[in-house]
């Protein structure tokens, strides 16, 4: 075996695909790519997320307390990157880079109509933000798009590489523990 510094652990356990966040703060909406987040239960859905400081998203989810979640496929994977290499404190991303939205029933920010999914959420627990910049949050409402033909998400790796997730194992005969969930 070879050993790797500890600090890139994140590249071997990232739990899910690349995401979109979008906020909206004063009428003026952002979006961001974040690779950081987690469920970390079913019922209430909550999603931790890693959003820091640096990141101009960061004033609007601490002061709104809402934000949209929108899971790209494999198509928009050019687009997902350089949406990570912006600010949207310069430049409307929206119009940058062509992204259809649409308004969210319970949260102002908008969803992504090119993506896989939209899932809209409210900030639930901020005391681990400001140590681990981890809010928490709780969906309210998931949208799914039927009409997208790439059904691929990418996962991040953390050096500019990224892993794309391809079939499905179907085991549901042997969850027999987890029948209960939806």
């Amino acid at each position: 075996m070879k050993e790797i510094p500890a600090s890139q652990a994140y590249r071997l356990l990232e739990p899910g695909p690349i995401v979109l966040v979008t906020t909206s703060q004063n009428g003026k909406p952002n979006v961001m790519t974040m690779g950081f987040h987690m469920m970390i239960q079913h019922a209430p859905p909550l999603i931790g997320c890693v959003i820091g400081p640096w990141d101009h998203s960061y004033r609007a989810l601490r002061n709104t307390g809402e934000c949209v979640i929108a899971v790209p496929g494999l198509d928009l994977g050019e687009t997902v990157v350089d949406v990570g290499n912006c600010s949207g404190d310069r430049v409307d991303k929206f119009q940058r880079f062509g992204l259809k939205t649409r308004p969210g029933n319970d949260v102002s920010a908008p969803l992504i109509n090119d993506c896989l999914a939209n899932i809209e959420c409210r900030v639930i627990d901020t005391t681990l933000t400001d140590p681990y910049n981890l809010f928490v949050l709780e969906a309210t409402r998931v949208w799914i798009n039927e009409d997208r033909k790439e059904r691929r998400t990418m996962h991040h790796r953390g050096d500019g590489t990224f892993t794309v997730d391809g079939g499905t194992l179907y085991l549901k005969d042997r969850m027999v523990k987890w029948r209960h969930l939806p």
